[in-house]
């Protein structure tokens, strides 16, 4: 199976020039824990959490509404491509601590495959209890 079999297609994402509080809401309206930022073609640039916008936003006492995601954002973000295996993407997670993975078809923004795509996927599920507890104690191969 391929990343593309089991991956959320639609994705919530937000643009680097969004203020804070407009991801905050976003995270709150969607129930989710992470957002990929995105250009306007796009182009993933970003990740941004819960927690990026606590500890750089309001622990330092920076306005999120004027504080720019770009500012709080991680910008190492770790993709697929939507054709990758499903073996080889749980390993990637595993490897690089990460429970969610943007998906990429030719360098944009198509999904969103997260540990929970794997583990409601019969044939993923060993994979998936494997990556998680990896994450769960920080075993990495990097």
């Amino acid at each position: 199976m391929k990343v593309k079999d089991v991956m959320t297609p639609r994705v919530i994402r937000v643009g680097p020039e969004e203020p804070a509080a407009v991801a905050a809401r976003m995270l709150a309206r969607y129930n989710v824990g992470a957002l990929p930022v995105c250009d306007e073609n796009g182009k993933i640039c970003g990740m941004v959490t819960d927690r990026d916008i606590v500890l750089r936003c309001v622990a330092g006492d920076r306005d999120p509404e004027k504080v720019r995601v770009r500012h709080i954002m991680t910008g190492r973000v770790v993709t697929v491509n939507e054709e990758m295996s499903l073996t080889d993407a749980a390993e990637k997670m595993a490897r690089e601590q990460v429970r969610r993975l943007p998906v990429e078809r030719q360098g944009r923004l198509c999904g969103m495959l997260s540990l929970g795509d794997l583990a409601t996927t019969p044939q993923c599920a060993m994979e998936a209890a494997e990556v998680f507890s990896q994450i769960c104690t920080g075993i990495s191969s990097r």
